[in-house]
């Protein structure tokens, strides 16, 4: 009978538990010993009206990029409080990573762009993209300059290349520096906020004695708040993509895989394919 690849192996992962929870029972089921405890988490914006005001202004956008899930659950609870409803709002929307894109369908949006798991990747793929000439929904955009053309006006009341970016307070500017430099007008709001959360005791403990294999990151905001925790005794990252892979390296963390997608199987991949040529942990 062959072991599962992942037996004797112990995985942190800095997720909350609802987030964590279909990539704990991925690892589990090959065998792995998986360890829920973050070491940041999501809290609403402390100018939740910033964010209000954008939703009710919706028409005035031609696109709306979001670039995580814990936007698009800031954007339904300020789409609740205001009465706005997404799915009606005559916008374009696009996503970073099928995470992202899938919360964004749960909450009844169309997404126009899915990009594959940077905000790098939605940045090259607007500065291509159709524009809103034709309705939200439709199969057959047209062509989006960079810069709006003169006297033309798109769905709602924004210019061609007008976007709103709903962002967390840590998040890095290169959609938004990157759509202004093409002329784009770009309207950032800070729709949540990242706070730090202490790793139990007795995980923080397993780390400092050897006794974790792995710690899986997917923000730069973890890793670097893990290497804040944990020092020299932070366990190996396999990272969810480069941007969290370069975070990690940058927070002196050692990197040892990034996954080939911002998916729970590549992590999967990643991890087994990783551990199975590396030293086991002290248990």
């Amino acid at each position: 009978m062959t072991a599962a690849p992942l037996a004797g192996r112990t995985v942190l992962v800095l997720r909350v538990p609802s987030r964590a929870r279909a990539l704990a029972e991925l690892l589990r089921g090959l065998g792995a010993r998986v360890l829920v405890a973050p070491v940041t988490a999501t809290a609403p914006a402390l100018d939740a009206a910033a964010l209000d005001d954008a939703v009710r202004g919706l028409a005035g956008f031609a696109w709306v990029a979001v670039t995580s899930v814990n936007g698009v659950e800031a954007l339904v609870e300020a789409a609740a409080r205001t009465g706005v409803a997404l799915d009606a709002a005559p916008v374009r929307w696009a996503a970073v990573g099928p995470a992202t894109a899938a919360a964004l369908r749960e909450a009844g949006v169309r997404v126009e762009v899915e990009s594959a798991g940077t905000a790098g990747d939605l940045f090259s793929d607007l500065s291509e993209r159709g524009s809103v000439g034709g309705e939200p929904g439709s199969d057959s955009p047209a062509p989006l300059p960079c810069v709006s053309e003169p006297g033309h006006t798109p769905v709602g009341s924004g210019s061609d290349t007008s976007v709103l970016l709903p962002l967390g307070d840590l998040a890095r500017t290169t959609l938004s520096d990157g759509l202004a430099a093409l002329g784009w007008s770009v309207t950032g709001v800070v729709a949540y906020r990242t706070v730090l959360v202490d790793l139990p005791d007795d995980v923080a403990a397993l780390a400092r004695a050897g006794g974790i294999d792995a710690a899986v990151v997917a923000a730069g905001s973890a890793a670097r708040e893990l290497a804040r925790q944990l020092g020299a005794d932070a366990p190996p990252v396999v990272a969810i993509g480069e941007p969290s892979a370069t975070a990690a390296r940058q927070a002196g963390l050692t990197v040892v895989a990034t996954a080939a997608a911002p998916t729970d199987v590549s992590l999967t991949e990643a991890l087994t394919i990783t551990l199975d040529t590396t030293p086991r942990s002290i248990t």
